[in-house]
């Protein structure tokens, strides 16, 4: 007998006895309520509990024990094949106990069937999803801050598409606005030079060192500005002291910038000190290329390319790519912005006060009668989103509704992964839609959020160029696995320690990104990452390894029939629960996106493996055929562990 969901089959049967008991005990009643059945806490309670009983006593008068024991009494175990055993136990809980025999069978062989499929349920409503994710701004590398979005991303998408859904993923290219327009003014001065480094690396150097020259070329003149009208009374100190403050701080980081780039700052100086105006200057690419500008859309796309060539090589050695990258220049190009703004125009949501359009999204969400829907208190005031600037250029957010309405022409859901720090431009956007009358995109628009990557003691600053890129991190993963493996396993070749130490080192920190909950920060250290012990890749990485070498060391072939009655150990039975319960944790991680809970069974699941193997012989044990159930279960857990690292992209070695 073999079965897709192994628990959720037991589930069922447990379901229909209660089911029918009710009928018959209380065939007088009409339930308005569902059947629910909770995992029991402990293995001595069963596997599966239920409280109906509580909810059956208030509606008939009666104690809840009474209910429960009356309910026990009329179950037929005996037309159920998983069912061992039904008892009520404290005030009223009815217990079921699965038959582990019939149960082993039952999961062993089915994962034996299913081999690297197992686990994967698909679902039966499948839908086209974009998972838009990572989107760095193509300024400077990947930092480890940032990292975090790629391996989310693509693990959300891994999962989903396993579930059955159509899935596509989209890259949205942050090309409009200042920030491009700095580095690219930078990269002209410079004469467009070709990269002597990783064209990331090079093209964040010349935007850090520019940004601090135009910076402090802007403050300068605003300082003597102020001091200015200070002099004629016409304004107060404070505007000045703050300038001033700023001017010194921009100085201060300058100092570290040409002490760590002395050629590239020096080249810099020079050349962006010929303009009168550099501020200027660079406004003026940014409104030039926003409109189209040949000269313009040349220069800010060449060298916004030679960025995101650096991102495709990091991205690369992390497994993680891209179906479609998007530009949001082509959006503002192609008239879909001009035409979204156009159209927010006539919607009552829009107000044009001091040369610039806001959206009043807190408006929309009280007329719309949003708030409940989103889960916003009535109380709480949205704060305006702008959308238009009094030059004529448009905001970030403006463009993403276009963007957006793009996406939804292409699927039915979309998913935003990005940072919670950007959780109001987000609610922006979904307010946005529904005063367009895309309602039905806006309910299946979900921004997922996630928090920072944290390196203790170090603060990362993008304009003083502090940031410890992702490949960093990646190399020193790399590195500091190459020293444990020769630590672990000095007999191994050289190249099979450089080999092992690859997929221990990116595994490590793919695992790491994923098995803190997004809500909560990750804090980075590598006692933590590279911890051979407990709740890492490499502990995960080690037990699948170790599972393979017992497998390879039984030579003789198990017997014909594996006896299962014979799993009769505690930790036995919790690992046959733990197997048959992959499904039900796929299915929820899936269809909540909860990608931290597959690093989590997979860690319990390690961990349950280790303290059978410490505790019980496999191929040594007391029977042949025992040994020969052992080593079945002890395939079985491979295979799921295997499965479960494929999830979030991480290697599954035979060898460590």
């Amino acid at each position: 007998m073999m079965h897709e969901n192994p628990f959720d089959l037991f589930r069922q049967e447990c379901c229909t006895a209660l089911a029918q008991a009710l009928t018959k005990s209380f065939p007088e009643l009409s339930l308005s309520f569902a059947i629910n059945l909770n995992k029991a806490p402990l293995l001595e309670l069963g596997q599966l509990a239920s409280s109906i009983s509580f909810e059956l006593a208030k509606k008939l008068g009666v104690k809840s024990s009474v209910v429960a024991e009356q309910l026990v009494e009329a179950i037929d175990k005996s037309r159920f094949n998983l069912i061992e055993k039904v008892s009520s136990a404290g005030a009223g809980y009815i217990n079921f106990y699965v038959n582990f025999p019939r149960f082993s069978q039952l999961t062993l062989e089915s994962i034996k069937d299913k081999n690297k499929s197992y686990g994967y349920i698909k679902t039966e409503n499948p839908v086209k999803i974009i998972v838009e994710h990572t989107s760095v701004n193509p300024l400077h590398p990947i930092h480890i801050g940032q990292a975090r979005n790629p391996i989310i991303g693509d693990t959300l998408a891994c999962m989903l598409k396993l579930r059955g859904h159509d899935i596509s993923t989209h890259y949205y290219i942050d090309d409009v606005g200042r920030q491009s327009s700095v580095v690219a003014y930078g990269y002209q001065k410079l004469g467009k030079p070709r990269p002597t480094e990783k064209p990331d690396l090079f093209v964040g150097k010349i935007y850090t060192v520019t940004c601090c020259i135009v910076e402090i070329n802007r403050l300068k003149k605003a300082k003597d500005n102020a001091t200015s009208t200070v002099a004629a009374q016409t304004t107060t100190d404070d505007n000045l002291v703050k300038l001033s403050k700023e001017l010194d701080e921009w100085i201060s980081i300058s100092a570290e910038l040409k002490e760590k780039h002395p050629t590239l700052f020096e080249d810099l100086l020079v050349r962006i000190s010929e303009d009168e105006n550099p501020e200027e200057e660079i406004n003026n690419l940014n409104r030039r290329y926003e409109d189209g500008e040949p000269t313009a859309k040349q220069l800010i796309r060449e060298v916004s390319d030679l960025c995101l060539d650096g991102f495709r090589q990091t991205q690369t050695r992390v497994s993680v790519t891209y179906d479609s990258w998007d530009w949001e220049s082509d959006f503002v190009w192609s008239g879909q912005v001009t035409e979204a703004m156009a159209k927010l125009k006539t919607s009552s949501f829009l107000s044009f006060e001091n040369n610039v359009w806001a959206f009043n999204a807190d408006k929309a969400a009280s007329l719309l009668r949003l708030k409940p829907k989103l889960g916003i208190k009535e109380n709480h005031e949205i704060p305006s989103l702008t959308l238009m600037r009094a030059d004529g250029t448009t905001l970030y957010t403006t463009r993403d509704v276009a963007y957006s309405i793009w996406k939804f022409q292409r699927a039915d859901k979309v998913i935003n992964v990005i940072g919670m720090e950007q959780s109001l431009a987000q609610l922006q956007l979904k307010l946005a839609l529904y005063a367009l009358d895309y309602g039905r995109e806006a309910d299946n628009f979900t921004h997922f959020a996630y928090n920072l990557v944290a390196l203790p003691g170090y603060k990362m600053s993008s304009r003083r160029g502090h940031y410890i890129t992702f490949d960093q991190v990646l190399d020193e993963a790399i590195e500091r696995a190459y020293q444990e493996v020769c630590k672990r396993s000095p007999l191994f070749s050289e190249d099979e320690k450089r080999a092992i130490a690859q997929f221990v080192g990116i595994g490590a920190v793919r695992y790491a990104l994923i098995d803190v909950d997004p809500s909560k920060q990750v804090l980075f250290t590598w006692d933590r990452v590279l911890n051979f012990e407990t709740n890492s890749a490499p502990y995960v990485q080690y037990t699948h390894a170790r599972a393979c070498s017992i497998l390879r060391k039984a030579t003789d072939p198990p017997q014909t029939v594996p006896a299962y009655h014979l799993l009769t150990e505690k930790i036995e039975q919790e690992l046959i629960l733990q197997l048959a319960s992959f499904p039900d944790m796929f299915i929820e991680a899936a269809e909540y996106l909860k990608p931290s809970a597959i690093a989590d069974y997979a860690n319990v699941l390690a961990d349950k493996f280790n303290t059978f193997y410490n505790a019980l012989p496999v191929i040594k044990a007391e029977t042949p055929e025992l040994s020969s159930a052992r080593l079945t279960l002890t395939k079985a857990i491979r295979i799921v562990l295997s499965n479960t690292l494929s999830l979030i992209g991480v290697v599954a070695p035979e060898h460590m």
